[in-house]
């Protein structure tokens, strides 16, 4: 490297370090107020204080909702850690489908031809929906709504703050210039001083501009997410629908279990006869009303009305030869029988013909 070179760069390292010394000073008499600040018009102090409250707020509602949609801390550490690493977050079964499942489990266990278990398996079954909801809101919470916000801070707002910052150095350099000027003995100085203070205010206007522009793009922001709040919370209220619709039909249905079971242990006409009054003088509440199987029917000839195609969600074994077996997931023919219990349904597979649990089919469209 020749002599020429080697001063040209010592003179560039040596120019970028007065530079920054020249900030720091400025920065430092500022603030002892030692020194005069270029202050920005009030428009652009109202846009600098929006951008910053629209950056706080958005981490405020992304962090809240992410904790609203997964309220275990460490899973969300997990899922976050994945996020850092590209990798597919887990696709975790929720609390609703574990509850769910240990019902429907224990209804098939206690057998869902009794009134305990065929309550239980329409309890599970209700608590599965409510789980699959709840991971479609989930999911399309987290895609309208905390994507474009992350998006917004990982792109326009890191931007913003690079714009900012590089505006803040600008504005030092110009009232560092400043500064000079005023302090300048001699003519010479005092004209480099004014070609310095030139080029530092153009460099200062260019930047406002530019910070300005990317500022009133907040306006644009906010619209969409507008947008992106009204899609969330359409999708709560699609969730929370569902499961009013869900808990409303198994309130329904264990109202019907439970009248049923009424009237089996107690005859219309009468109470409980003093054999069945477990009520003791301590005023404890009576025993457990023993469930009882569906009635059986009478399954020859039947008159079919609204033929419908079914589909088998578990494997079901025929306790007589009044019910039908069923594999999971075979489809089926179904109708309603005059007379049958509302919790089955006559189905038939070819030539065979039996009733089979309503809580063991999904009717298809």
């Amino acid at each position: 490297m020749d002599l020429n070179s080697l001063n040209a760069k010592f003179k560039k390292v040596a120019g970028g370090a007065s530079t920054v010394f020249n900030r720091a000073v400025q920065f430092t008499e500022e603030k002892l107020g030692t020194a005069e600040k270029t202050e920005l018009d009030a428009h652009f102090e109202n846009l600098m204080q929006r951008s910053d409250k629209t950056k706080f707020w958005t981490e405020t509602l992304l962090k809240q909702t992410d904790a609203l949609l997964q309220p275990n801390p460490n899973q969300r550490m997990e899922d976050l850690l994945y996020e850092k690493l590209d990798k597919k977050k887990k696709d975790r079964t929720t609390q609703y489908e574990v509850l769910g499942h240990a019902m429907v489990d224990a209804g098939n266990e206690f057998g869902p031809g009794t009134s305990y278990g065929n309550a239980l398996v329409k309890c599970g079954q209700a608590q599965i929906q409510i789980g699959n909801a709840e991971r479609d809101f989930v999911t399309s919470t987290a895609n309208n709504f905390l994507q474009p916000l992350s998006n917004f801070l990982e792109g326009d707002m890191k931007t913003i703050l690079k714009e900012k910052k590089i505006l803040e150095t600008k504005r030092l350099d110009l009232d560092a210039c400043k500064s000079r000027l005023r302090k300048a003995k001699s003519q010479s100085s005092q004209n480099q001083a004014e070609t310095d203070l030139r080029v530092a205010q153009s460099e200062f206007d260019r930047q406002s501009e530019i910070t300005k522009i990317l500022l009133e793009g907040i306006s644009s922001t906010h619209a969409h997410h507008l947008r992106c709040l009204n899609d969330f919370i359409e999708a709560q209220m699609t969730f929370f629908a569902q499961c009013q619709q869900y808990m409303s039909d198994l309130q329904r249905q264990l109202g019907s279990f439970a009248k049923e079971s009424s009237e089996k242990n107690y005859p219309a006409g009468g109470g409980p006869s003093p054999s069945n009054n477990n009520t003791s003088s301590s005023g404890s509440l009576p025993a457990p009303l023993h469930p009882s199987a569906p009635p059986s029917i009478e399954v020859t000839a039947p008159t079919p009305t609204e033929k419908r195609q079914a589909k088998a969600l578990y494997d079901y074994d025929a306790a007589d030869s009044s019910e039908l077996s069923l594999l999971a997931d075979e489809l089926i023919m179904v109708y309603k029988v005059q007379g049958l219990d509302p919790d089955w349904l006559m189905a038939e597979r070819g030539s065979q013909r039996g009733k089979v649990p309503v809580t063991y089919l999904k009717v298809l469209e």
